[in-house]
């Protein structure tokens, strides 16, 4: 078993997470939003009583006295109690901001070598599909200490993917691809709540995760992909659509190859109707609005469901919308399949068909 790190908490810390009814920290950055939770919290009551206490004190000092003429009290406190009101907050306004958001950009900023494992939600289940297979609803099982993103879509409407454990919440769009990451270091299991009102099965809308010792992780993928493997070779039932039966490059190049992709994109370098495919993944390209957007997951699916929203400079708006076309988890394979394509992996593919006058364009 995997040695997990110590999880007791100083008695003060116990004591707060206890009071805020907060529940056991299962990763790497969970201790850290819990601090800044506490300190918010704190000086928030800190500054609170403070203030109370200096108003019953100024109440209590400046109150009219009998026969005192009105004109003889002060009708305004004293400066130090105006500028503590102002100055105060807004340094703890500021000092807030700036730790959480060494915190935000922490959890932003997926490692480069972390396991993607992509995500669909739908009226009413989670589904998760692994690079190279295996795929699972409602349970995702991962290896402690070990980088995980997920990269999340909607097959329907918006929903909102939050383990409280781990203290990880994304809302998930239809269209688009959202993405968040983390590194579960106590093993167990986790449930998944939708936090976004979805419609009437709202409430049954969970999952879980299972946290799981590396070993025992890499075991279970390999089982699970020779069953995959075996039920082919017997000529069982494998659904492609949910990326078992083939690795989601390949399913990607097949999705391409029916929706015709290739009648517009080469995936060797050359120009065509649409761009090369080939090394379009992490590239900065220049919109027709003068801004540069860096092609990745999230810009790869809005392409593909919305094409009209962001033209890259030079390019002709002739790329149609497959929003109701394709699935999610045939966009998701899709992507996959852009992303194998750099310069030392060049896969094969239908030819394009007949040549084009090539325009300079994404699209």
């Amino acid at each position: 078993m995997t040695n997990q790190p110590n999880f007791a908490l100083s008695p003060a810390d116990d004591w707060m997470r206890q009071m805020l009814f907060l529940p056991p920290r299962a990763s790497t950055f969970s201790a850290d939003i819990d601090h800044l939770h506490y300190f918010v919290i704190g000086t928030t009551m800190l500054v609170a009583t403070g203030i109370f206490l200096a108003a019953m004190l100024l109440y209590v000092k400046y109150q009219r006295k009998p026969g005192v003429p009105r004109r003889e009290v002060p009708h305004h406190p004293p400066m130090w109690f105006e500028l503590s009101i102002i100055v105060v907050p807004l340094s703890l306004f500021l000092l807030w901001f700036f730790m959480g958001f060494r915190t935000f950009i922490q959890m932003e900023t997926p490692p480069a070598d972390s396991m993607d494992v992509y995500v669909m939600a739908k009226k009413w289940m989670w589904k998760f599909a692994y690079q190279g297979g295996p795929n699972a609803i409602n349970t995702l099982r991962v290896p402690a200490g070990r980088d995980v993103r997920l990269l999340m879509t909607s097959r329907d409407v918006i929903h909102s993917f939050y383990v409280p454990e781990l203290r990880v919440k994304q809302d998930v769009v239809p269209g688009r691809t959202s993405q968040l990451w983390f590194n579960a270091n106590r093993l167990g299991t986790y449930d998944i709540f939708c936090t976004e009102y979805c419609g009437t099965g709202h409430s049954t809308m969970r999952g879980r995760i299972e946290v799981m010792d590396p070993a025992e992780f890499d075991t279970w993928v390999s089982a699970q992909r020779q069953g995959i493997a075996l039920r082919q070779d017997m000529g069982g039932p494998v659904d492609p659509d949910e990326l078992g039966a083939i690795t989601m490059v390949q399913l990607g190049k097949k999705v391409a190859s029916d929706q015709e992709c290739f009648k517009c994109h080469t995936i060797d370098g050359s120009a065509h109707i649409g761009p090369t495919w080939l090394g379009l993944y992490h590239r900065n390209e220049r919109l027709t609005n003068g801004t540069e957007i860096l092609v990745d997951e999230a810009y790869l699916t809005k392409s593909m469901m919305d094409p009209m929203a962001d033209i890259v400079m030079g390019y002709a708006p002739v790329m149609p919308t497959y929003q109701g076309k394709i699935t999610a988890p045939q966009t998701a394979a899709i992507v996959e399949y852009i992303k194998s394509l750099e310069d030392d992996r060049i896969a094969q593919a239908p030819n394009p068909g007949p040549a084009y006058e090539p325009i300079n364009t994404l699209r």
